[in-house]
């Protein structure tokens, strides 16, 4: 572990004095004599509340008067030629670290926030206004420093229900994803608002990208090679996949207990991870050769990141977010804990984060499937056991879930490998599937003699029989029960794709067993 030093927040505020540029700070109070900003019609005089610092001599370089609490931080380049900063209904650009006038800027009546590109020049940016009396929201992305005329914008997309959106570039700059979400949900399904995500390319395309299951976007992450995103989205259990840049579904992991998603700095793993208010379960993917490559629990869990090596996974529990088991846990992604330190009772852990390096430093290497080696003693997580009323306490125990958890794509019983089905094409095949199976059923009612076709391949998990039991009432009754277990395999089936159902609809799953005994017995004639 020579490698990979962790750095603690002491040392994290050591390194501060080799970045290059200056560091914004939010203090009152007035700065050198003459650095002030003179201040324009559209200003109030006041005292200028916004620093900017040169960490390596401590100098003073520039004073703003800052109006906004919201999207007011300046935004650096990675080379830090060029800093960025959100002024009124204009974005400012200052080049080469020189602040006492903009080199460029690009206005935009009510410009609410923008996001410099990743990477070195040509440098990109995406801004976003908010819709006002009717009109929709838009992002637009932008190539320094060609704002000027109609056509400047590569790229634009409108959207409504947005009452703010986080903007995340793709590290070759070609493309944002926007998650867009509105403080109220005006159907009453989520607490928290109502969140779609759209599709940004800077060569004019976008879309909107549609997710199979309703619910919140937890977590939107995109690989590092650019080619691919991961969204974890839904109502809980949660749905993750990976989608393509024409925004075509890949690769689904089914549903679980999870709202993050963390791909490894190389792009060849990806974890799914529940943190938060959940129990910390993470899944380790060769996403690949699409596998399982580990499961750890990392409980308690407020912060993770990736190792620059790819390899190692740093989880931590800090404060404020919780003052008590304070610590760190750095695994290896097969999900071995190969060092393990725990806070004293009397301490708190406010920050943790790896030795930074530079890209390709670390090559990438072959994954491994078998666990590797640790001294730190295993330990096996805490199951909390549900309450039990007094009165069941002496009663066997019945495995019963609240929610059903639905399998990873390349763990679904379909024949074949086919790609994950659109909205549309899975109405349409249980469309065709239901008629082909009623097609089946009318044939085998009118000619009871003839040999029985070959089952569909969607035939139902239960074998219902074709007996008669020679009086004609019970008979009806049989019939009207494989109809009810037929529908109910339907519903299952929509159920495993992320359908949301009725109440109705889930009542009618829970009576199958009833249903399944009654028609045993009709069968054997008890």
């Amino acid at each position: 572990m020579d490698h990979h030093i962790l750095q603690k927040a002491q040392c994290f505020q050591e390194n501060l004095g080799k970045i290059a540029k200056p560091v914004p700070l939010v203090r009152m109070g007035p700065c050198l004599p003459g650095a002030t900003e003179k201040t324009s019609k559209d200003d109030t005089a006041g005292i200028p509340n916004l620093q900017l610092y040169d960490v390596k001599t401590g100098t003073c370089l520039k004073s703003f008067i800052q109006k906004k609490m919201q999207n007011w931080c300046p935004s650096w380049s990675e080379d830090e030629t060029l800093c960025a900063r959100n002024v009124n209904n204009e974005v400012h650009f200052f080049e080469n670290n020189n602040f006492n006038t903009f080199a460029n800027k690009l206005h935009l009546k009510k410009i609410n926030d923008f996001v410099l590109s990743p990477g070195l020049q040509p440098y990109k940016v995406a801004v976003y206004v908010p819709g006002s009396k009717g009109a929709p929201s838009f992002v637009r992305l932008y190539q320094y420093p060609n704002f000027d005329g109609p056509h400047a914008a590569l790229a634009n997309k409108s959207f409504f229900k947005a009452d703010k959106v986080t903007m995340l570039w793709n590290k070759k700059a070609t493309a944002v994803l926007v998650i867009a979400s509105t403080d109220v949900d005006k159907t009453g399904a989520s607490y928290y608002g109502e969140q779609t995500l759209h599709y940004i390319a800077t060569n004019g395309e976008s879309a909107v990208v549609q997710l199979p299951k309703n619910g919140p976007i937890y977590d939107v992450v995109w690989n590092s090679s650019s080619t691919e995103f991961c969204a974890v989205y839904g109502f809980m259990p949660a749905k993750a996949t990976i989608f393509n840049l024409k925004c075509d579904p890949v690769f689904d992991f089914g549903t679980g207990p999870r709202n993050a998603a963390y791909y490894s700095p190389h792009g060849h793993i990806l974890v799914l991870a529940g943190f938060g208010n959940l129990r910390g379960q993470m899944e380790v993917w060769d996403v690949k050769n699409y596998k399982l490559i580990s499961k750890p629990v990392a409980s308690d869990s407020t912060y993770f990141a990736w190792c620059p090596d790819g390899e190692h996974i740093l989880t931590a529990t800090c404060a404020p977010r919780l003052r008590v088991n304070n610590g760190y846990k750095i695994w290896h992604y097969t999900g071995a804990v190969l060092h393990k330190y725990d806070v004293p009772s009397n301490a708190e852990l406010w920050q943790v984060s790896w030795q930074p390096f530079l890209d390709g430093i670390f090559p990438e290497k072959a994954i491994t499937y078998q666990a590797v080696s640790s001294d730190v003693p295993s330990e096996e997580p805490k199951v909390a056991t549900a309450y039990r009323p007094p009165a069941l306490r002496n009663k066997p125990v019945t495995n019963s879930k609240l929610h059903e958890e639905g399998p990873p794509q390349n763990m679904k019983p379909q024949p074949g490998n086919e790609k994950l089905l659109s909205k549309t094409a899975l109405k349409n095949q249980r469309k065709h599937e239901a008629k082909k199976a009623a097609k089946q059923e009318a044939r085998s009612d009118k000619s009871p003699d003839m040999a029985p076709t070959p089952a569909p391949q969607s035939t139902p998990r239960h074998t219902l029989s074709q007996s008669t039991s020679g009086d004609p009432e019970i008979d009806k009754k049989i019939k009207n029960l494989k109809k009810k277990l037929k529908a109910i395999e339907q519903l299952k089936e929509q159920a495993a794709t992320g359908k949301q159902l009725e109440k109705n609809q889930l009542a009618k799953i829970q009576k199958e067993k009833a249903l399944l005994q009654e028609l045993e017995d009709l069968e054997l004639g008890i």
